[in-house]
């Protein structure tokens, strides 16, 4: 499994192009992945005949495991029986029965090539093993956390004795429920004595019976529907952006805030240049352009907001790499990246919003056109709405979003005195991460974005 970008850890697979048998050309496509960015096809590294296929369609698969083999020439049964332990079949998971050791056994995930160990990497340059983050996954402890925690392995590392010790501490007044929910059978109320716990594969987090002064987790009540409805199934990119959204809004504090701008000088050029752009650049001109290269304007007086926290450290990023928020045909919505957006002018970026948004509808994104985002930009006036409150896109800081564009009339303040006149109007708003971000300097980037537009100066861009 190919390495998809800095953020991507595993990937899922859709559909194999070839069978057990196949001749295989170099740089033919061999399967279709996806990730929670977006779908992509894996081209073969050499040439040669499938002798071997690893991992079925829909199973999820870590970044850097084995997922086929191709003879590139001489015995098929040579180039099997020489393959390293580490890459050798996935070993087929016990029947489960009523012990608690083979409950945990039959919770393993579909997928997992044994001896494969890869290592997640944070933000700051800690490692973490699968072993370690299938604990930390199962026991309820946020990344946050994890990173506090003090490492006695190579490099600080931190191993499994080290997260069980924090464990026993962190649960010393937590016990185990009688029932185990996933089960759904009776267990002994006692809790397992640690070295008895089984960590090999990530499974689904007990529930735990906990003191007064704790909230015990929710347990979802099976759904009962009745009435006139029909019952839709999320896709799999509407799950994935159900999960990134929820997990943003608990791991951000949310602030937002509102001002509005007065782009008439921006809409009268626009609407005077965008016959003779389009013939001289063969690209539409819009909106978009010249709002992000005011975002990177920004931006460069205000570095907190092209940042990113991860445990207690902030992370300022150099970089100016603009997300846009795009939608798709079937409803769901993509954020493909123009990287060193500050690098270009608004000619360069009515190119790179044009092909992004082109190939996001087509479904021609690469892996890297989704990453390394530092901010994003989103057009909620696109379909009428007049403002929102958008979402921040993790790991950033903040996200801006814009409204239509509205006539409207304005009181106008001159030396000669006041006067009322009929303006384009645009509401703006951006959410930002209080944990970094107080409402002081929110409100002064806000300022400042809308002061680049109504200085808006036409005559320069050309």
């Amino acid at each position: 499994m190919p390495k998809l970008g800095e953020s991507i850890m595993e990937a899922t697979v859709l559909r194999w192009h070839k069978q057990v048998g196949d001749f295989v050309k170099l740089d033919e496509t061999l399967l279709d992945i996806a990730t929670d960015k977006v779908d992509s096809e894996v081209p073969s590294t050499v040439e040669g005949t499938l002798v071997e296929v690893l991992c079925k369609e829909n199973d999820v698969i870590p970044i850097g495991s084995v997922i086929a083999r191709i003879n590139t020439g001489g015995d098929e049964s040579n180039s099997i029986q020489n393959t390293p332990p580490a890459i050798q079949q996935p070993v087929p998971v016990p029947a489960p029965d009523t012990s608690t050791e083979d409950i945990e056994q039959d919770r393993m995930i579909p997928y997992q090539p044994s001896g494969f160990t890869p290592i997640e990497k944070s933000e700051n340059g800690r490692f973490f093993s699968p072993l370690v983050m299938n604990i930390a996954s199962r026991e309820g402890i946020p990344f946050q956390e994890l990173e506090r925690i003090q490492g006695t392995g190579n490099e600080g590392r931190v191993t499994k004795k080290d997260i069980l010790d924090y464990l026993e501490n962190r649960h010393k007044h937590v016990l185990p429920s009688p029932v185990d929910v996933v089960t759904e059978k009776a267990i002994d109320p006692q809790p397992l004595h640690r070295e008895e716990r089984s960590y090999s594969q990530p499974v689904p987090a007990p529930v735990y019976q906990q003191q007064p002064q704790v909230q015990p987790a929710p347990i979802q009540a099976p759904m009962n529907i009745s009435g006139n409805v029909e019952l839709i199934e999320m896709d799999r990119m509407r799950k994935l952006i159900s999960e990134h959204m929820t997990r943003s809004k608990a791991t951000s504090a949310h602030v937002t805030s509102f001002s509005e701008a007065d782009v008439t000088n921006l809409v009268n050029w626009r609407n005077k240049v965008k016959n003779d752009f389009e013939k001289r650049e063969g690209e539409k001109i819009t909106f978009t352009p010249i709002f992000i290269e005011a975002i990177t304007k920004c931006l460069k007086k205000f570095p907190l907001l092209n940042a990113s926290v991860v445990g207690e450290t902030i992370v300022v990023k150099k970089d100016i790499n603009i997300g846009m928020a795009t939608a798709l045909p079937n409803g769901n919505l993509i954020v493909p990246v123009i990287k060193g957006a500050d690098q270009f002018n608004i000619t360069g970026l009515a190119k790179q919003v044009n092909k992004l948004a082109n190939n996001a509808r087509n479904g021609k994104l690469q892996p890297a056109d989704t990453q390394e985002g530092t901010f994003t930009f989103t057009n909620v006036g696109t379909f009428g709405s007049l403002m929102g409150t958008p979402i921040i896109n993790q790991p950033q800081v903040a996200i801006l979003a814009t409204g239509a564009i509205k006539k409207k009339p304005v009181v106008i303040e001159s030396e000669k005195g006041d006067s009322i006149a009929i303006r384009h109007m645009m509401f703006v708003s951006m959410s930002y991460d209080h944990r970094i971000i107080d409402g002081g300097m929110g409100a002064s980037f806000l300022t400042e974005f809308v002061k680049q537009l109504e200085g808006f100066d036409g005559s320069k861009v050309f």
